[in-house]
């Protein structure tokens, strides 16, 4: 089973969800030494780890709370909030914030109605900071979901918007 199936079947009721994180649970046999890669999945049915989530899965594995929140604070990869269907990642390396990458935030700021580690109420966009994208030469830029958005200026970034439903 790869993570790309489990993020196009997009499970929708609760109860649906927790079967196939037991599904998956039941692939990796319950074991300890695979609990990442059953964090990554359960991320991907959920869109986030939860604290019930991160509880139900030290039940069904046996483990202490403590173990499995304390891989999920570890990681960054892993995330305890809702996040939007997109990422904005604004680039705030020199170059990138030298030219303007403060003012892109102000004007995603104003448009979203989120700072940065935020995700919009429809749960449409999450907003981050990078220290650089490798984009130097092109900036400012930013990027949603690994599009990389070149040269960008505060009266592009509606049109920018407007490409992720």
């Amino acid at each position: 089973m790869s993570q790309a199936v489990l993020c196009e079947e997009k499970v929708k009721s609760p109860e649906a969800q927790y079967d196939l994180l037991t599904e998956v649970m039941d692939r990796y046999n319950r074991n300890e030494k695979n609990l990442i890669q059953i964090l990554h999945y359960a991320q991907s049915i959920f869109g986030f780890l939860s604290s019930d989530t991160q509880r139900f899965i030290a039940e069904k594995m046996d483990l202490p709370l403590s173990r499995v929140s304390g891989v999920v604070s570890f990681y960054s990869f892993f995330s305890t909030m809702p996040k939007g269907r997109h990422t904005i990642s604004i680039c705030l390396g020199t170059a990138c914030y030298v030219r303007g990458g403060k003012k892109i935030i102000e004007k995603l700021n104003e448009l979203l109605g989120i700072d940065v580690g935020e995700t919009t109420l429809d749960r449409r966009f999450s907003m981050e900071i990078k220290r650089c994208i490798g984009a130097c030469g092109l900036a400012p830029a930013i990027s949603i979901d690994n599009n990389v958005h070149k040269r960008v200026n505060p009266n592009r970034i509606k049109n920018i918007l407007e490409l992720y439903e």
